[in-house]
């Protein structure tokens, strides 16, 4: 599988303890992508990737606590630290028909209500008590819009295309200096 195709759910933040458990902060809404016997994949920031079982996994003041085969004390856990965890596609867990992953709708067109083009998705920043979209827009400049269901009204997967309707001014921020 190609690395570009992984799904970024959770990243590693600092050990816990002395027996190789370690802190991964996570961006999946299912817990069960981190179950006992699964496995997941960590990418450090250079190097490759890599596969590993995980051996134990419990929720922790808001993340997840792993142990994974092979990481048996502080030092290699520590070793993890910035790590991305990634699953494939396929072990993400089945959507209702009315539902999309936030990985799919990367690449897609933004616009205004009333049709005004306004970027392309480009990425997310998963921020404490909210999702932040980066849409990059014409000449590139960098938009960063805080997505809740009153800006992202509609996502059309079909079109290829997302609505939004961006507090006032936000636009008017991202513009590039004069």
């Amino acid at each position: 599988m190609a690395a570009k195709d992984m799904v970024v759910i959770g990243e590693v933040v600092k050990p816990h303890g002395i027996r190789g458990e370690f802190s991964v902060e996570n961006h999946a809404d299912s817990p069960s992508l981190y179950a006992p016997g699964g496995k997941v994949w960590l990418r450090p920031a250079k190097g490759a990737d890599r596969v590993v079982e995980i051996l134990t996994s419990r929720p922790h003041q808001g993340r997840m606590l792993l142990t994974i085969k092979g990481v048996a004390d502080r030092d290699a856990a520590e070793a993890l630290r910035g790590c991305q965890v990634l699953v494939r596609p396929e072990d993400l867990p089945e959507l209702d028909d009315d539902e999309i992953y936030l990985h799919e709708i990367v690449g897609f067109d933004v616009v205004l209500p009333g049709g005004e083009p306004v970027g392309v998705l480009e990425g997310f920043m998963d921020l404490p008590g909210q999702d932040v979209w980066l849409i990059r827009g014409e000449g590139g400049r960098e938009i960063l819009l805080p997505a809740t269901e009153e800006t992202v009204p509609e996502i059309d997967a079909g079109e290829r295309r997302i609505v939004i309707d961006p507090p006032q001014g936000l636009l008017e921020l991202s513009q590039p200096g004069e």
